[in-house]
């Protein structure tokens, strides 16, 4: 029998719609998402920026229902640590949830490299050193302040950010259908240009092309507020990829058609600032600005969420807790983590690149994403579908197999693409890991050397930590806000 307490015990009021559950998905992305990176996907591309971001909106649309169906399972813990080191391996989970630190740490570096260098644009005579502290300095005070965006602020953020967006495809179109071009090809070349197609260099910027779907995976979070959660998360982060996916593929082929890959850019980073002051001047200040609040706001939520991470890492003990376990008493912040990440990232924003960094932060969120289409494969083909694991995994090891032989052929890859399509109806989550296998894969050899030594840290601290992986494994999981 429920006792009272039990019966009125508070819970969380389930009023978040299916609609409510995708806006909340695009502001958390942004609908500026893929302006950032554009620079460094045509340049590592060869121009094909809306092919790389589509084939990666493939592998983001796998994974996403992998989330969304996991969440399902676990809906009060959104996290791939968790998915992963409850369905397969605590082990296995340590090492998802290890990639998932990487990821912390390095978003507010980028976002303090490219805020850096747009500011450099805008303001040439001040370097970029400067800029750098500047923002290093600038987060690392608001958060050690505990200012935060209210969700208000953000909505009107996005909205002023698709704004932004519709008056450049405006702009966009006047100019394209202004000035003369050479027929079909024209409108073809950003999908397909012959005379500059790599299909190494296109697969290596499809895998920095993920950076533009990154936070989709926290819908997944709001299960116990969502109406019908068992249906409405799944569609929701996967409808979100879609149209992040399809708004991000206009923007650059409207960006692609405007500045041909032919011409470099002034500056690969800010590229799109130059793309949207050909296609109308005042765009390259407006546009400027927007990114640069996009970025700064990302900046300053990535580094309060490294903080605390490292802050229940600390707590736990399983980093010394009297550093990094300890919380401001006044703001009731974890003041030397906030610090910590920014020293970590502003040293970050002079060693590093913006695409090495997206690079970086992409080798740990594949690892994750590899990781959750697993645990989906094992929850529900294996676990709850009564299916044996050996026939698809043999399969996904032929498929990858074929792809990395080193002699190919078209009969070869003909009968890989027959595999993944037959993973694909078959065990989709199994065709989600292949896919985001073969994008890790094609990162460069600097963010696999990097990645592959924090990686290699992280396990050997793990097995002394845990003596040999037999004591209790550390938790990945974001601390609740106290």
């Amino acid at each position: 029998m429920e006792t009272a307490s039990a019966i009125s015990a508070p819970s969380l009021k389930r009023s978040l719609t299916l609609s409510d559950l995708i806006l909340y998905g695009i502001i958390v992305i942004q609908p500026v998402a893929p302006m950032s990176v554009f620079g460094v996907l045509s340049d590592r591309g060869r121009g094909h920026v809306v092919t790389t971001l589509l084939i990666a909106m493939v592998a983001m649309l796998f994974t996403a229902f992998s989330y969304g169906r996991m969440a399902r399972a676990y809906p009060s813990a959104g996290s791939a640590f968790t998915y992963v080191g409850q369905e397969i391996n605590p082990a296995v989970g340590y090492i998802t949830g290890w990639s998932m630190v990487m990821d912390y740490m390095l978003n507010p570096m980028i976002c303090i490299i490219w805020c850096s260098q747009q500011a450099h644009v805008f303001a040439p005579g001040v370097p970029y050193a400067v800029w750098a502290v500047f923002f290093g300095a600038v987060f690392t005070g608001l958060n050690i302040q505990g200012i935060k965006t209210s969700a208000r602020v953000n909505t009107v953020l996005a909205a002023g950010m698709g704004a932004v967006v519709a008056v450049f495809f405006i702009a966009a179109a006047r100019y394209i259908f202004g000035n003369p071009h050479d027929g079909a090809a024209f409108f073809t070349r950003p999908f397909y240009d012959p005379q500059m197609w790599d299909m190494k260099s296109v697969l290596g910027a499809t895998s920095i092309a993920v950076l533009s779907y990154i936070g989709f995976d926290g819908i997944s979070t709001l299960s116990e507020e969502a109406e019908n959660p068992r249906r409405n998360i799944l569609l929701a982060t996967v409808l979100t990829c879609l149209v992040i996916g399809i708004l991000s593929a206009f923007e650059v082929y409207a960006a692609q058609l405007i500045w041909p890959a032919s011409q470099p850019f002034p500056n690969s980073d800010t590229a799109f600032t130059y793309v949207a002051g050909r296609a109308w001047g005042p765009l390259f200040a407006i546009v400027g600005f927007t990114l640069l609040v996009a970025n700064f706001g990302s900046g300053m939520g990535a580094q309060i969420g490294a903080a605390r991470l490292l802050y229940g890492m600390g707590r736990s003990s399983a980093l010394p807790k009297s550093f990094f376990g300890v919380v401001d008493a006044k703001r009731r912040v974890p003041r030397n983590n906030v610090i910590f990440v920014g020293a970590v990232a502003l040293i970050g924003a002079f060693v590093l690149s913006y695409g090495l960094g997206a690079e970086m932060l992409n080798f740990g969120a594949l690892i994750a994403f590899m990781g959750v289409n697993l645990a989906a494969f094992y929850r529900y083909h294996v676990r709850e579908g009564g299916g044996s694991p050996v026939i698809p995994l043999v399969m996904t090891g032929l498929v990858i197999a074929l792809v990395l032989v080193p002699y190919q052929n078209f009969a070869i890859l003909g009968v890989a693409a027959i595999g993944l399509i037959t993973l694909a109806v078959w065990t989709p989550p199994l065709a989600g890991f292949t896919i985001c296998f073969f994008l890790w894969k094609n990162l460069s050899w600097k963010a696999w050397i990097v990645g592959g030594i924090w990686m290699i840290v992280g396990i050997a601290f793990g097995a002394w930590k845990t003596k040999g992986f037999k004591g209790t494994l550390i938790n990945f999981d974001l601390p609740p806000d106290e």
